[in-house]
This record gives C-alpha cells, sequence and structure tokens, in this order.
C-alpha cells in the first residue's frame, strides 16, 4: 500500500504559478502509474494528469500547456508544475495511483486557491 503527503499549496493570484510534490511510501510507487487528481468546491475528484512507470504522460485536456508532471524515482516523489494559473484551478489536490479507487486510501491533498 502507498501511503502519500502531498505539499505546495497556497493563495496565488491568476496567472501565477505553483509546484506541487507529493511523497509516497511504499514499493508500489515504481510498479504504478502515479497521478494527481484535483477536487474544485462542490465538485467531483477528477484526473488532472498522469505519468506511467516508464514515463509517458497524459494531461486533462483542461491543463494541456500549462501543467507538467514529473516524477523522481530516487526521492519518491512526484512533482506538478502548474503555470498560467486560473481562478477554476481551485481545488484541493491529492495524489495518487492511476487508477485510484475511489474509496481510498488518500493523503491529505493540498489546497490551491487561485484569486482572479
Amino acid at each position: 500500500q502507498v501511503q502519500l503527503v502531498e505539499s505546495g499549496g497556497g493563495l496565488v493570484q491568476d496567472g501565477g504559478s505553483l509546484r506541487l510534490s507529493c511523497v509516497a511510501s511504499g514499493s508500489m510507487f515504481f510498479l504504478k502509474s502515479m497521478a494527481w487528481y484535483r477536487q474544485p468546491p462542490g465538485k467531483q475528484r477528477e484526473l488532472v494528469a498522469a505519468i506511467t512507470p516508464d514515463g509517458k504522460i497524459d494531461y486533462a485536456t483542461f491543463v494541456k500547456g500549462r501543467f507538467t508532471i514529473s516524477k523522481v524515482n530516487a526521492e519518491r516523489t512526484v512533482y506538478l508544475q502548474m503555470n498560467s494559473l486560473k481562478a477554476e484551478d481551485t481545488a484541493v489536490y491529492y495524489c495518487n495511483i492511476s487508477p485510484a479507487t475511489p474509496a481510498g486510501p488518500w493523503g491529505p491533498g493540498t489546497q490551491v486557491i487561485v484569486s482572479s
């Protein structure tokens, strides 16, 4: 089982940038695809970006060209560089394996608030 701790969220102005980090423990980090998800206020959790063990990457349409997912295996860390942030990017951001079980387990997430 993977334990996950997300960090790097905060308050940023429209057009700004943030870099999220997710430290994962457990051997599944190296065997499973990892992904960033987000849950906007009042909405369901949605997939943002995913990276396979061999580095293949997919993005949700709404973040293509603005967000970049990466990982450093030696650090057991997955990153999400978010540029050109918009108010609609406001959400709690989570990392997890991909695909993830909706019931969890999930980490605490990190809150991103983009002010317009």
